[in-house]
């Protein structure tokens, strides 16, 4: 932990002002050192930071040069390595690739850093922008996801959980140790269905997260989910909402849960999903826990615990919930992002027209003021 109090920082070696860069390499993580300076100065988040500059050190092992010697060849030769793997990079994925080492090579090209008068003399060249509208992935659809990735149907929603209950339940039954955090997982899957939360929003959740809904007492003390750790806009920190219940069978399993079984881990820690080593479950254990269920059950394999989410929004929109209340409760800061987490069902959307056209071409009823002649006037 630094003076600020920051965990994780960025450790590289710093060059004290004025003394002279003995080699290339040191030169190099001057530049990483001064780019993670540039970005805590904007107040980006660490983990971003230390995204990009993972980033620029693989591309940079890639070409096999230092920055100063890179080419637009050498991203042609990096993107076409990417989507050539045995399991290719997605499309959203190489992007990101590609801006964070383009935001990279910004900063050494600005003048006002001296990076390129620093390189000519001690190398004979400089960095350039070597990203171009012609060798990056343009961003030039709405949506770029797998169309074998789709929301979950209620009925493998309901055989998600209930085999989540059952394994619970079968090491409740045994006296093994671990039933307490089977029976944290399958809780834990339930409110990231019943609340649309993300890995991360569901992960970092704390007990005192949960509040009333003066409007809803039905659901006690969790008829608010208070999400402090929903996903950031560029250059801010993590955004906050409520999101309002309404599965009252959730609040029970969670009131359940927090009254009954959490107490079993003997935690001081205010984490709603704490491990026996009295940390606080992570994105990662979502993911295999996801995974070793919906292996277990012969799911989809292309399924992964987002599709909970797009579960979530899908459900709502086919059981009437209004649009604008939908893109609320999932966070979502444009209607079309929410429009494109929906899947709705065939029979939904056949309900849907069938309404319209009985509307459209079903006379009105008459009323008993409706005889002929009665007209008024």
């Amino acid at each position: 932990m630094d003076d600020d109090g920051d965990m994780g920082a960025l450790v590289l070696p710093f060059r004290a002002s004025g003394d002279p860069v003995a080699t290339a390499d040191a030169f190099v993580e001057e530049m990483l050192q001064g780019f993670a300076n540039q970005q805590r100065a904007r107040s980006l988040n660490l983990a971003t930071i230390h995204a990009r500059d993972r980033q620029v050190r693989r591309f940079m092992e890639f070409c096999g040069s230092m920055p100063w010697e890179w080419g637009p060849v050498d991203v042609e030769d990096w993107t076409t390595h990417l989507v050539s793997e045995p399991r290719p990079v997605a499309t959203s994925t190489v992007r990101a690739y590609q801006q964070a080492v383009a935001l990279f090579c910004d900063y050494l090209v600005d003048p006002r850093y001296g990076w390129g008068e620093r390189s000519m003399e001690m190398f004979g060249s400089h960095p350039v922008q070597i990203f171009h509208e012609w060798n990056t992935t343009a961003h030039v659809i709405e949506t770029e996801a797998r169309p074998q990735v789709r929301p979950l149907t209620r009925v493998e929603v309901q055989r998600l959980l209930d085999h989540a209950d059952e394994r619970a339940f079968q090491a409740y039954g045994s006296g093994r140790k671990g039933w307490a955090t089977a029976y944290r997982d399958a809780t834990l899957f339930k409110v990231i269905y019943a609340f649309g939360l993300r890995r991360r929003e569901a992960a970092m959740l704390d007990v005192y997260d949960f509040t009333r809904n003066p409007a809803a007492p039905e659901f006690g003390k969790y008829g608010v989910c208070n999400v402090r750790w929903g996903k950031a806009s560029r250059g801010s920190g993590p955004r906050r909402r409520g999101v309002i219940a309404v599965h009252r069978w959730a609040s029970e399993a969670l009131a359940q849960y927090v009254e009954q079984v959490r107490p079993q881990f003997q935690t001081t820690s205010p984490a709603l999903w704490p491990t026996e080593r009295q940390g606080r479950v992570s994105s990662h254990h979502v993911d295999r826990r996801f995974a070793q269920w919906r292996e277990e059950l012969g799911l989809d394999p292309l399924l992964h615990p987002h599709c909970l989410r797009h579960s979530y929004v899908t459900h709502l929109i086919e059981d009437g919930f209004d649009h604008r209340f939908v893109q609320e409760q999932a966070g979502h800061r444009w209607g079309s992002t929410t429009a494109l987490y929906t899947g709705v069902s065939g029979d939904y959307r056949n309900q849907v027209v069938r309404q319209a056209l009985d509307r459209a071409f079903t006379p009105p009823t008459e009323g008993p003021n409706d005889e002929p002649g009665n007209e008024d006037g």
